[in-house]
């Protein structure tokens, strides 16, 4: 099925239109995208709401944690799964500001998540639509509703000012006079 036969389709798997309501949970995991960055983390927040109730927030805490699975979008789940004292996740939205990678794609899955919403494309370890499209696969015993694009462009000039000032503080250690003005090109960062 092509990308455009996917706006007609009905259930669970339908692409949903972003509202005001999922525009401002996103901008409270922005805030915790926020957070991350001034942690030192990469700047990733993720909030599972349920019937318009916040159930969870997270962010990254991949560096504080010293796991590399530690990301946002698993956190607010497994908080959300202990907040609900629940197995699954049932009737739940997560919004993430950025794409969650096949990892998370798989916990989302795995809870039933009801709905994700997204901010930008990962190109490098997304699976809803960059590398796989885990959430709607026709083999999946679940489909994820997808709403993507919400808050976007904030959550990827979060993400080019996290990696551009990680760039030229790692230039300032080597001794490179040039590192606070200029930086690598930004587009390998997501």
């Amino acid at each position: 099925m092509g990308v455009s036969d996917r706006s007609f389709r009905t259930g669970p798997a339908a692409i949903l239109s972003a509202s005001a309501e999922d525009d401002g949970w996103m901008l409270l995991a922005l805030a915790e995208a926020e957070r991350a960055a001034a942690e030192g983390e990469v700047p990733v927040g993720a909030v599972l709401v349920l019937g318009g109730r916040l159930v969870s927030r997270a962010r990254n805490r991949c560096e504080a944690a010293r796991d590399a699975t530690a990301h946002a979008e698993l956190l607010a789940l497994r908080e959300g799964l202990t907040e609900l004292g629940a197995k699954r996740l049932e009737g739940t939205t997560l919004y993430c500001t950025l794409e969650p990678c096949l990892q998370c794609c798989g916990a989302l899955l795995l809870t039933r998540v009801e709905r994700v919403v997204f901010g930008p494309r990962d190109p490098k370890f997304g699976g809803v639509r960059s590398l796989a499209e885990l959430l709607d696969h026709p083999r999946a015993n679940h489909r994820v509703a997808i709403e993507e694009g919400v808050r976007a462009e904030e959550s990827r000039s979060l993400l080019t000012t996290f990696f551009r000032d990680l760039r030229a503080r790692a230039k300032a250690r080597q001794g490179d006079p040039g590192a606070a003005s200029g930086a690598a090109p930004l587009e390998d960062d997501l």
